[in-house]
């Protein structure tokens, strides 16, 4: 046998040696998938489904469900529970809490079957002449966290408390509900209620037949203790705040601020000039049940879930102050123009976020502005508060590696999931750079027409429409970009972009700088942070040692790469004493003041046990603020500025 040079029997030991991976042709092969469900198509839909929700038992927080959905002339149907709820822009719905669903047509009941891939689907085989089937189910609502009913407060969420036929738009699917409730307790929503003509009915309402889809965007709020009062009309159509409460004393709102939502409404009305509902209800649930604070969207109501001293406590609600503005705007920006890769056609198909920085980031910029307009906000403390947005904005590390477009997709996948290191992860920071974002466009609107025209003048163009259409426009980035350039002519595309893909900081404060105003820092805390903190649940030290840290040492947050970070803290760490003394937030913040000449030194209980730890910081306390760039335009101070009657 020839003898081969060194380096080929080296070669062929290697080979010999290195296991075989790949196993084409060896194996298990997958089952082939399920016959797929039924897309939905727009096409009529043969008689109306009757829903009856029975909201009663407050005791279990049960809902129980009866409805009966007509025969299309198939000897099959699938049923659907909704997956996607509006406004979450995620599949946050739970299956899990549907529970005794029951099918039967003609006394006959009928056998279903759970589909093996999409769970919120349910076959039904249906027996010859049937026309109509019967459905009973009942959804078990949360009993602790994130309930929707007290004895004193329900909530009815629509897409909780039906099933509904594949293959229809759910435009197409008439429904014809009613609801019962506790006696004792008044209802509050945008559905049409017709009178009520059953004999010894105890509180149940009965609501004009509707499509499904309009029924799922109009949620019932009931409470014992309810109040109504009537802000005004958005061009022609009149706008009510139904106040809900689990405490009488809740309700009583004062004249000034009576007055203030009054002014919301008017000066919404002044920014798009139409309207697109026959009235709208703002639903303010006013307790410490309901999740919250926050709020949801509909195109003519709103859902707010706000404390119970939101009224009564007025100037400790800098936070929550632009809620209802915010959900306000909605019903023009996300309901009625709606990104086109977000609307679907029923609640069962995903949907896709990538235009969440205008339906959302908008929305948040206008919330600031207009709750700024109508006296909601001081203009000083409008002006702390795009001060924390940008702070925030600026201080986000995990821009270096995730932009804002990114961010965009959060909702599909972050819904329902806690994130540690939120700073990095960049959780739906949509809404923190939105104000930011649009104020610079505001501000390159008015730089470009010599200060004729500006935002708002996009606002009423794409958000507007014709007065009292009711039917959702979708729109893309392109019509984004076209409208823009109708109000002033630039390379919109390219400038957005920067904004959306840009890993580093250079365009997050360019609106403010050509506004007038650049961030600042001193060591004094503004009322609006101050709020914030309370919300944050301790002192919010981010800007110094980068932790936010609660009255007994516990530590809520700790800032990606700060001074605490570095040092080896953790959330969940706590600290037990300041430069040898024992912990309280003075101490603290005392130490920090010291920092430039002294170290900071702290004990602390970590996951390790109780540690020693010397902080890499020599600064001082540091709080957020703005001030004006000397001879520049205060065009900021102009877009937080009332809109004089057309």
């Amino acid at each position: 046998m020839r003898r081969l040079p060194l380096i080929g029997n080296l070669c062929l030991f290697a080979l010999a040696a290195t296991p075989t991976f790949a196993q084409v042709g060896v194996g298990p092969r997958p089952e082939p998938p399920p016959a797929p469900i039924e897309s939905p198509r727009d096409r009529p839909f043969r008689g109306v489904v009757k829903l009856a929700v029975d909201a009663t038992d407050t005791t279990h927080h049960i809902y129980k469900v009866h409805e009966t959905i007509p025969v299309q002339g198939k000897w099959s149907m699938v049923l659907l529970y909704p997956r996607w709820e509006i406004g979450s822009h995620a599949a946050t719905a739970s299956v899990a809490a549907l529970a005794g669903l029951k099918i039967g047509a003609g006394g006959q009941t009928l056998r279903w079957r759970r589909d093996p891939v999409d769970v919120f689907a349910f076959h039904v085989d249906l027996p010859r002449g049937a026309t109509r089937i019967d459905v009973d189910f009942q959804f078990l609502s949360p009993v602790s966290r994130g309930v929707t009913m007290t004895q004193d407060l329900v909530n009815v969420p629509w897409t909780s408390v039906f099933v509904y036929p594949a293959g229809w738009f759910m435009r197409d699917i008439p429904v014809a509900a009613t609801l019962s409730l506790p006696p004792g307790m008044h209802a509050a929503t945008a559905l049409d209620a017709l009178p009520n003509e059953e004999s010894g009915a105890a509180n149940k309402l009965q609501f004009a037949t509707t499509t499904l889809e309009h029924l799922a965007d109009a949620p019932v709020y009931a409470a014992r203790f309810f109040r109504r009062e009537e802000l005004g009309d958005a061009a022609g159509a009149p706008v009510h705040l139904d106040l809900l409460a689990e405490d009488p004393a809740s309700l009583e709102a004062s004249e000034a601020q009576l007055a203030g939502l009054r002014r919301l409404v008017e000066q919404t009305q002044r920014l798009f000039g139409t309207r697109h509902f026959a009235h709208y209800d703002f639903l303010v649930a006013l307790g410490d049940s309901f999740p919250g604070p926050g709020g949801v969207e509909h195109l003519d109501s709103s859902e707010n879930a706000l404390p119970a001293d939101f009224l009564t406590h007025p100037d400790n609600q800098l936070v929550n102050a632009d809620l209802l503005a915010h959900e306000f705007v909605h019903s023009w920006n996300g309901r009625y123009r709606e990104p086109a890769d977000l609307w679907t056609a029923n609640l069962n198909q995903p949907m896709r976020d990538s235009l969440l920085w205008v339906y959302e980031g908008q929305t948040q910029f206008w919330g600031r502005v207009l709750a700024a307009r109508a006296g909601q906000r001081t203009l000083q403390q409008s002006l702390d508060q795009f001060a924390l947005d940008a702070a925030e904005t600026e201080g986000r590390p995990g821009r270096a590696w995730k932009s804002l477009q990114d961010s965009s997709s959060d909702s599909l996948y972050m819904a329902g999931h806690s994130v540690a290191w939120r700073d990095w992860t960049r959780r739906e920071d949509y809404y923190l750079e939105g104000p930011l974002l649009w104020l610079d466009i505001d501000a390159r609107l008015r730089e470009l027409t010599g200060n004729r025209r500006s935002l708002d003048d996009f606002a009423r163009a794409f958000f507007g429409g014709r007065n009292g259409d009711m039917v959702t426009r979708t729109y893309t980035f392109a019509d984004v970009c076209t409208a823009l350039d109708r109000v002033a002519h630039a390379d919109w595309s390219a400038i957005l972009h920067h904004h959306l893909d840009s890993n580093d900081n250079d365009s997050v404060l360019s609106g403010l700088a050509r506004s007038g105003w650049r961030l600042a820092w001193n060591d004094t805390p503004s009322q609006a942070y101050q709020q914030a903190e309370v919300d944050a649940g301790g002192s919010d030290l981010s800007w110094s040692i980068g932790a936010i840290v609660t009255d007994k040492g516990g530590l809520r947050s700790v800032r990606w790469d700060g001074s605490a970070f570095r040092a080896g803290l953790v959330p969940g760490d706590k600290l037990v004493s300041v430069n040898g003394q024992s912990f309280t937030p003075e101490a603290l913040k005392s130490a920090i003041q010291s920092s430039p000449s002294a170290p900071v030194e702290l004990v602390a209980q970590t996951q390790a046990g109780r540690e020693t730890i010397r902080l890499d910081y020599r600064g001082r306390l540091r709080y957020p603020h703005l001030e004006r760039i000397e001879g520049t335009q205060d065009s900021l101070g102009e877009l937080l500025a009332p809109v004089a009657r057309d």
